[in-house]
This record gives C-alpha cells, sequence and structure tokens, in this order.
C-alpha cells in the first residue's frame, strides 16, 4: 500500500466528515493555539498539510502557511478552504520536497510522521525539517506512544477504538516496527467499508536520537496540546524540538 493510494479521492472526500473528533473545537483549538504560540510572529510550514484541518485555522490566526502534501486530492479539498496565494503547497514527500524560503516553525501532526515506513526515511524528514528552518527554530511532532499486543504474542491484534458504527484494529509487526491500521465502517444494514494504513511505529527515545542527527534537541514534551504532563500513561505526545544555532 502506497500513500499516494491510500489518499486518493474517495478518501479525500470523506476525510473532513468521517474523523470528526479530529475537528473537534476542544481538539484542534488548542493544537492552533500552541502551534501560533510557537511560530513567534514568523512563517510555518506543515508537513503532510492534507485538508487543511490545521493549516487553515492557523492561517486564520494571523500565522503565513504553506505545506507540502503527496496526494493531491487532498490538496483539492484543501483549495476548498483556502487558494494558492493564501496556503501554498508544495505536491511531494515530506522527507524530500523543498518549500522556497526559510520558516520559523515547522509542523507534523496526528501521528503523521509513521506513514514514512523505514527509519532512514524518518530521519530523513527530521533533515528536511532542519533545511526548511530558521537557526533556532522548531520542529513540532504529534505522536501516539505505541501499545504493543500483549506477550508472549497469542494474537498480533490490538483494538484501538470501538464505537457504534465504527471499529479499529491494529496488526502488527513487531520484528520490522510495523503495524497496519484497519478501519471498518459500518452502514444500517449489514454492509461494512474496510480502509488500512501502513506505518512504523517510533517509541519516544527514538525520536529524540532522529532529532539529534538532523541537529536538534528536546525543547519540551507535552502529553498533549494544552501542555498536560506526559507520563508512563499518556497514550501520544507533543514534542518541540529546536535547531540548533550551529546548524
Amino acid at each position: 500500500m502506497r500513500q499516494d493510494e491510500i489518499w486518493d479521492q474517495d478518501a479525500a472526500e470523506r476525510y473532513d466528515s468521517e474523523d470528526e473528533g479530529m475537528f473537534a473545537p476542544e481538539v484542534l483549538g488548542p493544537t492552533v493555539e500552541r502551534l501560533a504560540q510557537l511560530a513567534e510572529g514568523g512563517r510555518a510550514l506543515e508537513f503532510a498539510i492534507g485538508t487543511g484541518r490545521v493549516a487553515v485555522p492557523l492561517s486564520r490566526r494571523g500565522v503565513p502557511v504553506a505545506g507540502i502534501e503527496l496526494s493531491e486530492p487532498m490538496i483539492g479539498q484543501l483549495r476548498s478552504k483556502a487558494d494558492e496565494s493564501t496556503i501554498p503547497v508544495v505536491v511531494g514527500d515530506m522527507a524530500t520536497a523543498r518549500v522556497p524560503g526559510s520558516f520559523q516553525l515547522v509542523y507534523l501532526v496526528y501521528n503523521t510522521i509513521s506513514n514514512l515506513l523505514t527509519q532512514a526515511e524518518q530521519i530523513e524528514c527530521f533533515r528536511n525539517a532542519a533545511r526548511h528552518l530558521l537557526p533556532g527554530g522548531r520542529f513540532v511532532i504529534e505522536l501516539w506512544v505505541p501499545q504493543l499486543p500483549p506477550r508472549p504474542p497469542a494474537a498480533q491484534v490490538v483494538v484501538f477504538h470501538d464505537e457504534p458504527g465504527y471499529l479499529g484494529m491494529d496488526t502488527f509487526d513487531v520484528v520490522n516496527q510495523r503495524i497496519v491500521s484497519h478501519h471498518f465502517r459500518f452502514d444500517e444494514g449489514e454492509q461494512a467499508r474496510l480502509s488500512r494504513s501502513p506505518h512504523r511505529y517510533i517509541w519516544p527515545a527514538e525520536l529524540d536520537l532522529m532529532a539529534q542527527i538532523a541537529g536538534f534537541e528536546l525543547e519540551s514534551r507535552h502529553g498533549d496540546w494544552s501542555a498536560g504532563a506526559f507520563t508512563a500513561s499518556s497514550s501520544s505526545h507533543v514534542s518541540v524540538y529546536r535547531l540548533r544555532e550551529d546548524q
């Protein structure tokens, strides 16, 4: 499964309506508020900008935002909300594509760095962020903490979400540090729609090492966008890396 095959026209059209939790004010509001603070009045660049869930409200806050996005159908959805002059987007891979100019902030939200399926690609993503940043600029990553199946692994499957009309399950390949997320959506009858997406999961310590390789230092890590504490029970984290001044 390639990412450009997953994020096709059908997925782009469904994206803004199906994952309503991502768009809830109590989720999106703190995200935009924190990013606006971290931008410190400078330009921001979103890797994997998608349909503009974060970029559009951040732009409306007065932060100049640009983006990189692999999926042209996702960009098409974004264009229904903001034109190219408002939010310019370069079509390409977030690990390699280059946007003109320099930025105070690069950010990558909602676990999307895990869409890069090798460690080498994930390190290149950090290096690409460094190439875009001014000295002392920040790279912000929102990422889930891996929840592996019990060992010994009687079953390599974990149900991560269950609600009326939706069931989410992960299958694991612990040798290669990979999962495939399976999303089952049910209608009123007997039919269900299945979509799948592959990921490479990353432990927080491994993420920090990737950052160091690319010239970053960890500035802060919290359990959410409202700066809640990151603890042993946190299911995700928001990590802020600052580019070293000597880079």
